[in-house]
Order: C-alpha cells, then structure tokens, then sequence
C-alpha cells in the first residue's frame, strides 16, 4: 500500500499509533473487529477503518508540494480541497485563494487568472467546462490535478456504459461538487439523470414500470437530465453509478430497485440493465463497513458516539446516519466545538442547523465509565479525532496514562494475533 507524504500536524500520537498497531497484526486489513482504548474512567471503541483515505490523503500531499514547489507565484483552488475546515484553513495559510465555494458560486473571476498562475483540481474533480475555461486562459490544469482515483474510475465506466449506447444514472446530491463533475463527464459519453436518495430512486422506478405518465418526467428531474434526454427511449438500457461519498449501500439497493424495475418492464430479462457494482469507493466501503461492525459491539456496550468531520463532508454526515440508528451522536468538527462553559456546539442532521447543547454528557455517566464509539470521516485528520479523545478523557477526570493503555492495547492485539 503506497504511503503519502502528509504534514506532520496531520498525524496523532495516539489514533496513529493503534492504526499501526493493528496494521502490524493485520495488514491486509482483513479483520474489522473495531479497536477498544480502556482509560479506565471512560472507554473508547474505534472502528477499524476511519479518518483519511487514499484519495485524500493524495490530494493533501499534492497540494503541499504545489505550495513548496512554487514560491512567489498565485495559487489556487477551485474550490475546498476536501470536506474538512481544518486543512482548507491550513491550505489559505500557506497563501493558496479559491476561485469557487462548494456550490460552484464564483469568489475569485477566473479572468483574475494569468496562464503563469497554479490551479489545484481538488478530489472531487471538476467539470469539463471549467477544465475548457482554465485552459483557454492558458493554465497547466494537470500538474496539480487531485481528482482522487475512485472518481476517476466512475468517469470511465460511465464512458464505457456511453460506448455501449447505455445511459448512466449517478446517485449522488445534485449540487455536490463530485456529482456536478462526475455528470459533466458523463454527460460527454452519454445521456445522463441524478437520482438523489431512494424516494427519487422509486419515482424513476414506477416510470420505468408503467405507472406513470411520461409527461411528468421532466418536471419531476427537471436540472437533473443531459440537454435532449428523451424518455422513454434513454432509459431503455442504463447502469448506476455514484458520487463516490455516498452510502455504498444505499447505492447497491438503488440499483437493484431500478434494475427490478427493468426486469418487470422485460417480462423478467435484466440484459438492458448494465452492472456496475465495481464503480463503488472501496475506501468509503470500509469506512462504512467498519464502523457497522463497531455499531455491532456498540449497540450492547456504548453510551454515545461521536463522529468527528467537516460539516459538509457528505461521507461523514453518512457515518452520522449510521451511528444515530443505534446511538445518541454527536457530529463534530473537532475538539474546538466542547466550550469554555461546558456546552457542545455540534451539527444537527436532521434538522441540517448548527446546534448548542448544555447536556451532552448524561448525569448517570458519573455513576460509571462510560463507553465511546469514536470515528471520523475520510477527509478529516487524525490529530483532529486525537483531540477530540483527549478532550474526553480529560472530561473524565483521573484515569489511565496514554502510554499505558496503548501499550496494553498492543498486547491484546499481539495475543489474538498468536491465537
């Protein structure tokens, strides 16, 4: 597996050190047992997978060298490297300006931009028709290109499935910075549609059925569609793919709901539907695999989660979905989020608003160690969920040294490694 070269302010002494302590026993990351840190006053279950994944993890290191290895001259980002507040603030230290925010609404014109300037592509990946405008003006768009290589293997086979005159559906959230990429290059290989969720996702299905009138169709997709999209000839043959961030699940029954519907609509046969189940993150499938595997152990033994990322970070707002089914979460940016008067400033999901809670750590915990479920999203750094640990441990009061509990967790590891 390739190591990145990273900042080291990005690292942790604790989070980092049990990742390496269950590589050591486990490199090919077979077993997801999550990882459990006894400070005695309070407990900690981790999820064998979270934090920084390989497409981030490329995007930082790109960016960093584009820094180093361009004094003096203007840098850009299109627009957030990734979903994360922390190393965007970090990036516009080091003198880097965005030319767009996350919605795709202009900050900085690019008629501000000369052909001597540095653009960075961000993971997501942007649009053909930003591509167009960055190289007319005479940018070098690929130096700094940090398109992970997930997004990019969507790109392909939605090229593939155009080649075979398939059209592709792409789940994702239609203003999403990855699904307004990934649709642009799709667009330009075949007719594509955006379904965001699976109410959206049954609605396409009972037109695919017959139960619906076409003539609602576009109003119903309206700003979701390729410019002449025809029903319902460009859905006789399609195939599924996704914004990488999303719930893999959720993708997979998608496509099978739709596929369904093509088999009632063919008398059983699925051949106009294309399978594209290897266009799913593998990254983002661990992280979420993992953490289902420590709900497993959470749902008998922890009091509360927290799930600590950017706030828009779509993969990690995900994570939050999955713990809030088995526990009481709380979604974080960081250790700065615990206040000076003992109150929790967090996200709100369901009602997407920021929110302040005086009670965030129930009275009966006094009573007794209380259990933890800690992760984090993909694009956030492990110093980050480190702070957040020892903010709680420190909440505790008391309690085992680090040194001592990591060096404990390494025996247990290394013991079920000899069994």
């Amino acid at each position: 597996m390739r190591t990145f070269d990273i900042p080291e302010f990005y690292r942790s002494p604790v989070i980092g050190k049990v990742k390496a302590i269950r590589k050591t026993g486990d490199p090919r990351k077979r077993n997801l047992a999550p990882s459990v840190l006894d400070f005695g006053t309070v407990r900690f279950i981790l999820p064998r997978h979270f934090g920084f994944c390989f497409g981030v993890e490329n995007a930082i290191e790109i960016a960093y060298r584009a820094v180093v290895e361009n004094p003096g001259k203007k840098l850009w980002l299109l627009s957030q490297m990734i979903h994360n507040p922390e190393v965007n603030a970090d990036l516009e230290s080091q003198g880097i300006g965005f030319l767009m925010d996350t919605e795709g609404n202009t900050i900085t014109p690019m008629e501000a931009l000369s052909a001597e300037d540095v653009v960075i592509v961000p993971a997501f990946g942007t649009t053909l028709e930003i591509e167009s405008k960055l190289e007319a003006i005479g940018v070098d768009i690929q130096r700094y290109n940090t398109t992970c290589p997930f997004v990019e293997k969507v790109w392909k086979r939605a090229a593939q499935l155009g080649a075979k005159d398939y059209t592709v559906v792409i789940h994702g959230k239609p203003r999403h910075e990855e699904t307004r990429a990934t649709f642009s290059h799709s667009s330009a290989h075949a007719k594509s549609l955006v379904v965001k969720d699976m109410k959206e996702a049954e609605v396409l299905a009972s037109y695919i059925r017959g139960e619906r009138d076409w003539s609602a169709f576009a109003q119903d997709f309206e700003g979701r569609m390729t410019p002449g999209f025809k029903v319902p000839e460009d859905l006789e043959g399609f195939g599924v793919v996704n914004q990488t961030t999303m719930l893999a699940s959720d993708t997979q029954a998608i496509a099978d709901h739709l596929k369904a519907a093509v088999e009632v609509r063919d008398g059983g046969s699925d051949d106009r539907f294309a399978n594209t189940r290897d266009t799913l993150c593998y990254a983002t499938l661990d992280n979420q695999t993992a953490t289902a595997s420590a709900l497993d152990m959470a749902r008998e033994a922890a009091d509360v989660a927290f799930v600590v990322g950017g706030y828009n970070s779509s993969n990690t707002s995900h994570l939050v979905e999955l713990c809030e089914e088995i526990l009481p979460t709380w979604f974080i940016r960081g250790a700065g989020e615990f206040q000076e008067d003992g109150a929790l400033c967090h996200f709100d999901l369901k009602a997407s608003k920021l929110s302040k809670s005086d009670i965030w750590w129930p009275s009966e915990f006094r009573s007794k160690a209380p259990t933890v479920l800690l992760t984090s999203g993909a694009s956030c750094p492990d110093s980050a969920v480190d702070r957040v640990l020892q903010h709680i441990v420190e909440h505790c009061g008391g309690g085992r040294d680090v040194d001592d509990v990591l060096r404990q967790f390494a025996q247990e590891q290394a013991t079920l490694g000899a069994e």
